[in-house]
């Protein structure tokens, strides 16, 4: 045993463990918090599904290497300056889109949690959720086809440029007018972005998935295809039976009713209320300790 003890305390005596200062801790904090950004932005973006893509080529070189497949290693260190450029590409609009997270509030706010006041944090207000509830089922009375994409985490920017900007604060007036047969903004889908329409007429994906039924239309092949590929919620209203349906997740709920539609866009409201003072709260807690060791 005292010998295990002696080779123990020689091996640990050899190792030269670095010194490590304040500036060390700092740069291990600042690391750890944009490495989680980036995985949070990496998780809520379409640049997921792109990096996992990424994951399988980097498993397959690791594999060509182990196994000394020259060629093929020959071919990708001679493509490697045009694969990066390329991943730059494809990734363009989420590297864009993070670049102008770093000076939203939401971000500082982490970093300095010392903001004042409570807000009510939501993607559109309980007035703009009415607004959409009455629209759509004002429309299927009179059997208006309508398809409005509500934005939420993942920006729909390439699908608004498809169509007409309009950039109007939603109201069921404004929705019913657009859907409205032979006016020129009627035909293609309408994007909501929190509590205004960003654009009409716009172009969508259509959906591959073949156990949808044969008696849905374009319309709502679009509204299934768009939530296949983004996390947006989309409202189909049927111009033939004037019923209301849910696209979401790639997955359709049809012939759904007030209820069902004000349950559902209540959840992608995401509503929470926040309480940002939190050197308020330390602060009152401190005197609510001081008050109870007086007594």
């Amino acid at each position: 045993m005292r010998n295990i003890t002696d080779i123990l305390a020689r091996y640990l005596s050899d190792i030269n463990l670095p010194s490590v200062s304040i500036i060390d801790i700092i740069e291990i904090i600042l690391i750890t918090f944009f490495v989680y950004q980036f995985m949070v932005w990496i998780k809520f973006t379409r640049a997921y599904t792109l990096l996992k893509g990424l994951l399988v080529i980097g498993a397959f070189l690791i594999i060509a290497y182990i196994f000394k497949m020259n060629t093929i290693l020959w071919i990708v260190s001679k493509l490697a300056s045009a694969l990066i450029t390329a991943i730059v590409v494809i990734f363009q609009p989420e590297l864009r889109k993070v670049v102008e997270q770093l000076g939203q509030k939401k971000i500082m706010a982490s970093i300095f949690p010392f903001d004042s006041g409570k807000e009510v944090k939501e993607r559109f207000t309980d007035k703009t959720v009415n607004e959409l509830i009455k629209a759509c089922f004002d429309m299927g009375e009179v059997k208006t086809g309508a398809l409005i994409v509500i934005e939420q985490e993942i920006r729909l920017d390439e699908y608004v440029r498809t169509g007409i900007n309009v950039d109007a604060l939603l109201t069921s007036q404004l929705l019913i007018n657009i859907f409205e047969h032979n006016t020129p903004l009627h035909d293609g889908a309408v994007i909501v972005r929190g509590n205004r329409i960003v654009a009409a007429t716009c172009y969508l994906p259509l959906s591959d998935n073949m156990e949808l039924s044969k008696q849905l239309g374009t319309r709502h092949r679009a509204g299934v295809g768009i939530s296949e590929v983004t996390d947006s919620v989309t409202i189909i209203v049927s111009e033939e039976t004037g019923q209301v349906s849910v696209a979401q997740n790639g997955r359709l709920l049809r012939n759904i009713s007030s209820s069902q539609l004000r349950e559902v866009l209540e959840k992608a409201q995401n509503k929470k209320i926040v309480d940002n003072n939190k050197l308020r709260q330390l602060l009152k807690g401190r005197v609510k300790h001081e008050e109870k060791n007086r007594k």
